[in-house]
């Protein structure tokens, strides 16, 4: 397992490194019926490299390739990230074939789902697809991916949340964690794990994996913070009058503020140097300047 793994996967990805959790979403989804958690094939990139950052999962089952992601905030990027997963999943897969065989080569079915659970107003269901980024729009696209979101926020898609306890129990968890989130208590994250397992809410996974999921949602609150701090800035400084250039430059430095303030949330809760810099992204440049 890579080293990093820990405080690269998020809650979400680590409940479908569990083949049987695996398994019921796929059927969930696709209608299916497959019984054998055995049949799932968990998928990585070379050298155990998570496809995304911390939120994606992969597996092959009976030749069908899923590839999911959780988010927390709305994307419409997905198609286009959904493809260089894919593209680089095959890579792996078939890099010792001959591609100029007279053979066909098969290749499994793809699968490509997001599972939404952020506090915007999203709808249940809805599809993206790869032609809605292309520059110049054609009816007839020679290359098309999509993408189905599903919002797992209560009362959005129910018909898949009744579907699949896992999907369930893990929205009543963010939930969970976002009650006590509001609450004037000293560990918020802990009342809400030690609520979720009494109250059995994924309760056998949190008490076997809790220091990764406390390190995990901590990581989550701490990125979504980085995100509307990000946003704050750049509305602040895109709203001052001035040339262009000028607003350009704010805008750059409103970016650099948040995400030294990330780097420093980061440390600030206990994780390494390097941690800290890959996950915010922030450089040796803005390290020195702000940070000595």
């Amino acid at each position: 397992m890579n080293k990093n793994r820990e405080f690269k996967s998020d809650v979400f990805s680590m409940l479908m490194e569990d083949k049987k959790n695996a398994l019921q979403v796929y059927n969930a989804l696709n209608g299916s019926s497959y019984s054998d958690p055995d049949q799932v094939e968990i998928l990585t990139l070379e050298n155990g490299i998570s496809l995304s950052v911390r939120n994606d999962a992969a597996f092959i089952i009976d030749m069908h390739l899923s590839i999911y992601e959780h988010q927390s905030t709305y994307n419409p990027n997905m198609p286009l990230r959904t493809l260089i997963y894919f593209s680089t999943v095959l890579q792996g897969m078939f890099k010792n074939r001959d591609l100029f065989s007279h053979h066909t080569i098969r290749i499994p079915t793809p699968h490509f789902a997001v599972f939404y659970n952020g506090t915007g107003n999203r709808p249940a269901r809805e599809v993206l697809k790869l032609s809605a980024s292309y520059a110049k729009p054609t009816e007839e696209p020679e290359l098309e991916l999509i993408c189905t979101a599903y919002n797992i926020n209560p009362g959005r898609d129910e018909e898949v949340l009744q579907k699949c306890n896992v999907l369930r129990d893990y929205t009543r968890f963010v939930e969970a964690v976002r009650s006590y989130e509001q609450k004037e208590i000293e560990n918020p994250l802990e009342e809400a794990i030690d609520y979720c397992i009494e109250h059995d809410i994924l309760a056998d996974f949190l008490k076997q994996r809790r220091a990764e999921v406390l390190k995990a949602m901590t990581i989550d609150m701490t990125f979504e913070r980085r995100e509307v701090l990000i946003r704050e800035e750049e509305r602040i400084y895109g709203r001052e009058e001035g040339r262009k250039e000028g607003r350009e430059e704010g805008r750059k430095e409103g970016r650099e503020s948040a995400i030294v303030q990330f780097y420093r949330n980061c440390l600030d809760h206990g994780m390494s140097q390097e941690e800290a810099i890959s996950l915010s992204g922030i450089t040796q440049e803005l390290i020195e300047k702000h940070c000595k």
